[in-house]
């Protein structure tokens, strides 16, 4: 794994997990759907979810699986000759969206997060990630063209 990958990845994941926040929490304030409070909920991992975190430490947590998240993308794109280089943007999107529909049922662990049934809150978190998957791909793509 080289260091460039790494410092690529974590740039990316910083500044993609950002915008994934961001527009949560916006769509979150205009719309009343609680999409943003499951990007940051933890409910669901046994222990950590004994603690009441403040926000920053949530975004924090969220960051950094988007950041490792993004590390994994880079590498893959790098190695990868086939389908990952020749769909850069493609499959961030896919992978992004595939990461949003198995993690939305981890709502049905929280009081605090939509239910299950609510349509309107997949259909924004399914949004957010497919927007975030778009703007990974397209920064990995735009990045190693840049590095080659």
């Amino acid at each position: 794994m080289k260091t460039t990958h790494i410092v690529q990845g974590t740039w990316i994941g910083i500044v993609t997990g950002i915008f994934l926040a961001l527009f949560l929490k916006v769509i979150q304030s205009f719309t009343e759907e609680k999409v943003y409070t499951l990007l940051l909920n933890v409910d669901y991992i046994p222990i950590v979810k004994e603690y009441q975190f403040p926000e920053v430490i949530e975004v924090f947590f969220h960051l950094i699986v988007s950041v490792v998240l993004c590390i994994i993308l880079v590498i893959l794109y790098n190695k990868s000759n086939g389908f990952i280089r020749n769909h850069a943007i493609l499959f961030p999107f896919l992978v992004n969206v595939v990461i949003g529909l198995v993690l939305y049922p981890t709502t049905s662990f929280s009081d605090r997060t939509p239910t299950v049934t609510d349509t309107t809150s997949l259909f924004w978190w399914i949004a957010g990630h497919a927007a975030y998957g778009l703007f990974i791909g397209v920064l990995i793509s735009r990045k190693s063209k840049s590095m080659r």
